[in-house]
Parts: C-alpha cells; structure tokens; sequence
C-alpha cells in the first residue's frame, strides 16, 4: 500500500514542528510515509531534521526522511504540503505593534487584525503564492495545509488566486473548550465545544456533555457570573454582551474590534517567546542526544494536521472541530467569498464544511466588518500595492484616524518593502 508524502515548509519552526512531529510518530498510518522537511534556515531545518530521525528509529516507523532548504526538489509527488513559515517573525512583529502605538492607534496584540495583520499579509502572501503556484506545477493534486498567520487572509488569499485544495489549522478552539471547563470546573476531555465565526473570532454555539451529550450552556452561564473575574475580562465582557462565548483569548479576540484595546495593550510577550525557544532547543538536544525519555514526550499534540492527511489518505472519515476555509455558503449570513473557521468532516473525498445558519445578528455584525479589510489586504499583498494597503486599513475598526493611517502604511510599508511584490 502506498504511504502518503509530505512537504513540511517552514520545518525549522520549533512551534509547529514539534507538535507535527508529536502526531506523526504517534499515528501508526504514518508507517513508511515520506516527510521532507524545508527550511531557508540550515541550522533549523539541521536540528529539527537530527529530532526526526531519533524519533523514526525510536518509533520503528521507518518513514523516509529528506531535508533540503530547496523545496521544489521535494514537491513532485507530494501529497500533502505543510506549511508553517514565517519572515523574521518576532522582529518584525515588534514594528507591527509598536509602529501604529506611535501614532496614537490602540491595539492589543498586532497579528491577526488591525495594521499587524495587513503587514503580516504582506510581507507573507507573496512567499505563499510562490508555494503554490510551484504546487500548481509540480504536485497540483496536494493538499495545502496552513499554520502561518494571519491564517483567515491567506486562506482567503490562496482560494482566490489558485486552485490548490486548502484549508488553515489553528487550536483555537480547544483553547475556548479549556477556558470553559475551567470555569465550569469539569475536565476539559469531558465536554464538546461546537463554534464558527473566523480565526481567533470564533464565537461558541454549543457546549456538551460529550457522554451524555447534555446542554452545558445553562450551567456555564451560571458558574461564569461568580467566577474569579480576573479570568479572560474581556471574552466574559464579549459573552455577557452577545450571549456567546468567543475563542479563544482576550488578547487574540480584541485584535478585531475598535475597542479591543480594553484586552489589554501590552502586546506579545517577546521576552517569553525567545526564553522558550532557548528551552524548546535543550528539550531537542536532550531528545536527540538520549538524555531524555522520548516516550514520556511523544504524545499526540493536539494539533490536527496529521488527522487531516490521514483521514484524507486513507479515507478514513474524521471530524474535525474545527479548519479555516473559504466560506462558500458555509456561513450563510456571511459572504461567500470570505475565509471562515468552523467544523469540517475529512474523509477520501476531501473536506466537507459543516453548514452554520442563524447565529446572532450581532456576532455576524462584529465578522463583518473583516470583510473588506480581509479582501483588500490580500489584493494589496497579491499587486503590492500601497494605495490598497491604505484602503484596507482605513476599513479595520482599529483604525481611529485618516492622518494615523496614512503614516503607519507609509513606514511599515518602508520597513517591509524586501518582502512587498506583485505575486500573481
């Protein structure tokens, strides 16, 4: 039988790899498979390749495992690509929040929404389209499956532009799922969550039992009014106003709306991310050299992305809680031609979209006003074009001034203007 072929684009990434690497030796379908592993980073892709092979001679799963920093070499044949790059992420992520500071717009982490997910759009959208156009050429049956952000536009980006098969992969939702158990005091292994809306603007429409399949939603709202209110004050503020739950941080969901700032305005916690990638590097060593216990560290990660090529493959049918894709209809009170994130069923056939109808005029309110800014970033990082990243700003909700945002897209736009070109 034939095992499926991976390209994992953006292998070097400590945050994404490991937990792929988690599912693939711990998924025995994954026997024999192929897995090559890019990176423009040869230290990176050198450590993260060391931690590959320890864990296929431990596993006894005998897949076959290249490196290579030229991905076109590896992608005829590929079934699935992974992909989960980012450019000088944390340096230029500190100009995408501190910039727009400077001149007086309030925001609360930089990512996802407002002016750091239009430069993260586009410096990023253009490496994405050389991906797939190379999909296109070399393995134009092969699924993309997404990590990078900000996920809701370059899926968008990638369904607009091409025809490669695509979906994004977050674990937002079983963020909301543990900060709902937490508040309910239950397990979170013992309740379903179901939500819809977009990435990190998920909103939860449902919350079960997962024996008994009993509605927890009345004791949630209970336990929620005397529960420590230094817990997530601004996903409760949310719930008490629209009546849902919303995914799947404070931090993550303030990033979308004018007054999101009230999450908290001291953005990513920098210092904690390079300390952990310091850690991430001893734990890899320490697999490697056989001074820690591979089996007490390879346990499933939680992650999807493997689920979704072995369902796929194999046509082994799968729920998934929860992909970003384009909407299509899935999201009937949203345009079709938005990225949404909600429930899908994987199986041989593909991906099928979970239909979400009648959610709450205010919670489809708060998405639509992503919309144009969705749309035009990607247009603008499809033509490189700074008079549509204007435009796409001066649609977001966080923008609180014409003057402010002619200004932050003239010196981000300097800042990124190496990544900034015409992909399509």
């Amino acid at each position: 039988m034939r095992a499926p072929k991976i390209v994992f684009i953006g292998a070097g990434s400590m945050s994404f790899g490991t937990p792929t690497f988690r599912d693939i030796f711990t998924t025995p379908k994954m026997k024999g498979a192929t897995l090559c592993l890019v990176d423009i980073d040869q230290e990176n892709l050198d450590r993260m390749y060391g931690l590959a092979v320890k864990l296929n001679e431990h596993s006894g799963f005998g897949l076959k495992i290249e490196k290579t920093t030229q991905r076109r070499d590896v992608l005829p044949g590929a079934d699935f690509v992974i992909n989960s790059l980012a450019i000088e992420r944390c340096e230029l992520w500190k100009q995408d929040f501190n910039v727009p500071k400077k001149y007086g717009v309030r925001h609360c982490l930089g990512e996802n929404g407002g002016p750091g997910a239009l430069f993260f759009t586009m410096r990023t959208f253009p490496v994405i389209m050389d991906i797939v156009h190379d999909m296109e050429e070399l393995c134009p049956n092969a699924w993309f499956l997404n990590f990078s952000n900000p996920e809701t536009r370059i899926i968008l980006g990638v369904n607009m532009y091409s025809k490669i098969k695509c979906i994004g992969l977050c674990h937002g939702i079983f963020m909301a799922q543990h900060d709902m158990a937490k508040i309910m005091g239950r397990d979170p292994e013992t309740i379903e969550v179901f939500g819809a809306g977009m990435n990190h603007f998920q909103w939860i429409l449902s919350v079960r039992d997962k024996e008994t399949g009993v509605d927890l939603y009345p004791e949630f709202r209970e336990k929620e009014k005397s529960f420590d209110p230094t817990f997530m004050p601004y996903s409760r503020k949310m719930f008490h106003f629209f009546g849902l739950y919303p995914t799947c941080s404070d931090d993550h969901l303030g990033e979308y709306q004018a007054y999101g700032y009230e999450a908290g305005e001291h953005g990513y916690d920098f210092d904690w991310d390079a300390q952990d990638r310091v850690e991430m590097k001893k734990t890899i060593a320490a697999l490697v050299a056989g001074e820690k216990d591979i089996d007490e560290w390879l346990v499933p990660s939680g992650e999807q992305a493997i689920n979704v090529v072995t369902s796929i493959f194999f046509n082994d049918r799968r729920n998934i809680p929860s992909a970003i894709c384009y909407n299509d209809g899935a999201i009937s009170q949203l345009p079709d031609d938005v990225a949404v994130e909600l429930p899908i069923t994987v199986d041989g056939d593909g991906v099928h979209k979970r239909v979400v109808r009648d959610m709450p005029d205010g919670v489809i309110g708060l998405m639509n006003q992503q919309v144009s800014p969705q749309r035009l970033s990607i247009r603008a990082a499809a033509q490189g074009s700074k008079e549509l990243a204007l435009q796409a700003l001066l649609c977001d909700p966080t923008i609180n001034s014409t003057d402010a945002a002619v200004k932050i897209v003239d010196e981000l736009f300097e800042i990124n203007k190496q990544y900034i070109r015409k992909c399509i």
